[in-house]
């Protein structure tokens, strides 16, 4: 009766232990929020856009695979679209491929949340990535516009890739554009000019930028270039996916 009554101790004892330790990590397990574009139109082309793979896989696995929590929210909830240009092989890197055979993570993108539904309070972060959607949805999107802002008043990093600054378009913090005389970078006009769609996006991103009082810079077409100025961490093109997602890990762990 003795052993079994300190075998049911000892089994408790670990039980506790295993729960106290599971809370502990997850309180202290950072959380990011993921708003990804609804939008799948490319302008009056006929054609298909949506979010660009590679800015979406680099910056998850960038974070997942150092322990941070990931959610993901769109306007409309549910499976987003994906721009078909960026599942074309020759746009094809490590983190795409993975990508391709996550099923769990293509089930999870099935299902996200809609961005209704989210609060800025259960997140330590906010991170958009491009492809040219945001440029019509998110940039005028007032639930993402408020929640940018609320992010940002509240003193959490908030990061953009490639297109996804657009939607800072019309995010203002005490009356001002939150950009105006910030450091920031994005998708180049040359890059637009690159890739002939000057005139089909409803603007363009550099130049929207700068007539909003931003500091833009931009490294050559392609290579990749991200700046930090504060909170706000924003990244030129895909190439640069990766260097926002460092930065943004950087932050979160300073913040521990």
């Amino acid at each position: 009766m003795k052993k079994i009554a300190l075998l049911t101790i000892t089994i408790l004892t670990a039980s506790c232990l295993t729960a106290t330790a599971q809370k502990l990590n997850k309180k202290g397990m950072k959380k990011v929020l993921f708003v990804v574009t609804s939008h799948d139109k490319l302008g009056n082309t006929g054609e298909k856009t949506g979010f660009w793979t590679e800015e979406f896989a680099a910056p998850y696995y960038e974070l997942t695979d150092k322990g941070v929590q990931i959610d993901i929210a769109t306007p409309l909830g549910g499976q987003p679209p994906i721009d078909p240009k960026s599942e074309d092989p020759s746009a094809a890197t490590e983190d795409t491929k993975r990508f391709d055979n996550d099923t769990a993570l293509l089930s999870k993108l099935k299902n996200t949340k809609k961005l209704a539904d989210v609060n800025q309070a259960d997140y330590d972060a906010v991170f958009y990535p491009g492809g040219h959607g945001p440029l019509w949805d998110l940039a005028e999107d007032k639930t993402s516009i408020a929640l940018i802002e609320s992010f940002y008043t509240h003193n959490k990093p908030v990061g953009f890739v490639c297109h996804a600054p657009g939607a800072l378009k019309n995010v203002k913090v005490n009356g001002a554009f939150l950009v105006k005389g910030k450091k920031v970078t994005g998708f180049s006009n040359t890059e637009e000019e690159a890739v002939g769609l000057t005139k089909v996006v409803p603007f363009l991103l550099e130049d929207a930028l700068q007539s909003n009082g931003a500091n833009y810079s931009k490294a050559a077409d392609w290579q990749p270039y991200a700046v930090e100025d504060g909170l706000l961490i924003t990244g030129q093109n895909p190439a640069s996916s990766k260097l926002v997602a460092q930065k943004l890990l950087n932050q979160l762990n300073v913040k521990k």
